[in-house]
């Protein structure tokens, strides 16, 4: 007899990463960091966040600061608009167990912080 699958007590969240420069990071030449908006699965924020670390360490990116945004309900709480492409993306970070780099935007001249218009 099968077991029952058991359910995944994974979710999705979503990740604000700023990143510095460091050797070889595949930013823009002239641009002065910038910032991923990143949908990473875990058990809870702070693995997502771990884990998101380590990947884009490996990546030679320079992580500075992670902002979370909670998974998909939480989003959907404060009112939140997600595109299907966005809740696609999400999903798929959930299949794979993954981290999912959704977009990232250069900073150019000394821009600071990262861009708060890229979570709706």
């Amino acid at each position: 007899m099968d077991k029952p699958k058991k359910k995944s007590r994974q979710q999705v969240y979503t990740l604000l990463v700023q990143v510095g420069r460091k050797e070889d990071d595949g930013l823009p030449e002239g641009a002065t960091g910038g910032a991923l908006m990143i949908y990473a699965s875990g058990v809870d924020e702070a693995e997502a966040v771990r884990e998101t670390v380590a990947i884009l360490k490996q990546a030679d990116l320079a992580p500075l600061d992670v902002t979370g945004y909670g998974t998909l309900k939480e989003r959907e709480a404060q009112g939140h608009e997600i595109a299907q492409d966005e809740r696609e993306l999400m999903q798929r970070a959930l299949d794979e167990n993954s981290v999912v780099v959704a977009q990232l935007t250069p900073f150019f001249n000394g821009e600071e912080g990262a861009d708060e218009s890229l979570v709706q």
